[in-house]
């Protein structure tokens, strides 16, 4: 076996896997920059997963990535409901969503679709090559014959690190991240800029749950978020709450997860145990030594 033939596919399921944590992760530096902290996150994903599956049955691939959003929209709307409005606890209210939407998906999939499921015969998004960029050695196939969402990523990721540090907007938000008292002294509306960033860390959660059904799976499974949405958070601390740290952050974890796939085709005879865990080992080293020189929103997590 040739370096290429385990370095290409290496690369390929990195960027595959890290498609759908940049994207839930990237929706999330917005919510954490405005000062709150959504552990529903896991739930807008799952919401999502299911969105894209109600959707995709419905309507075909477009339909099934609207009602992806709509999934991670409806549960951003919750929690804006009860933290920004209500003044509920911001841990409490997240993890009682991503409870809920467990518990709703997994009922309302059994309820509609049956122990077998219709979603066996979902369409999915194909990789789209770009065109002279796809025939790159080794780094061609990898990063440019993937799905429009991984393209989504590509674009998001300097796009809005281009806004949060260059436009009055994304100046409002980390005054809000910061300082939310002098904040509204100075004019900004404080509440509302936090609406505005969970329910786009929502519409990011939801795309990132129709990736996973609609350009990797081609099905959904009670619970397929698997934690991703946790992981998203600690992807956020490990970029330092910017969007192209948190990129390669995703890109980290994706490589760890596809070293599974990598040290199997190398014929390592090891407990496929070991290579489950290897990313969550991983992430947690590196999680471990960002944390020591991290600096957080002034405000996040504190009662509102």
């Amino acid at each position: 076996m040739s370096d290429l033939d385990v370095v290409t596919p290496f690369l390929a399921a990195t960027v595959r896997t890290a498609t759908p944590l940049a994207l839930a992760a990237l929706g999330e530096v917005l919510v954490e920059r405005a000062g709150l902290i959504n552990i529903g996150l896991e739930g807008a994903i799952l919401a999502g997963a299911f969105g894209a599956l109600v959707g995709a049955t419905g309507g075909g691939i477009v339909a099934g990535y609207a009602g992806a959003v709509m999934g991670g929209l409806l549960v951003s709307l919750l929690f804006a409901l009860f933290v920004i409005a209500l003044r509920a606890d911001q841990i409490i209210t997240g993890t009682a969503l991503t409870l809920l939407s467990v518990g709703a998906t997994g009922t309302l999939y059994g309820a509609v679709y049956g122990s077998g499921g219709a979603a066996l015969t979902l369409p999915t998004s194909a990789p789209m090559p770009i065109p002279g960029l796809a025939a790159i050695p080794i780094l061609g196939t990898a990063l440019f014959a993937q799905p429009p969402a991984t393209y989504l990523a590509y674009v998001l990721a300097p796009a809005l690190a281009w806004w949060i540090a260059r436009t009055h907007a994304g100046l409002a938000l980390r005054a809000v991240g910061e300082l939310p008292a002098a904040a509204e002294a100075a004019g900004v509306r404080v509440n509302r800029v936090r609406l505005c960033a969970v329910l786009a860390g929502g519409v990011l959660g939801g795309l990132a749950g129709g990736t996973l059904v609609l350009a990797q799976a081609g099905t959904f499974a009670e619970n397929m978020s698997a934690g991703r949405g946790f992981i998203a958070i600690a992807i956020v601390v490990l970029g330092r709450w910017n969007p192209l740290g948190v990129a390669l952050g995703a890109l980290l974890f994706g490589a760890a997860s596809a070293l599974q796939f990598a040290f199997q085709a190398m014929g390592w005879a090891a407990p496929y145990q070991l290579f489950l865990v290897l990313p969550y080992l991983l992430t947690l080293a590196a999680l471990a030594g960002a944390v020591r020189r991290a600096r957080a929103p002034g405000s996040l997590g504190k009662p509102l």
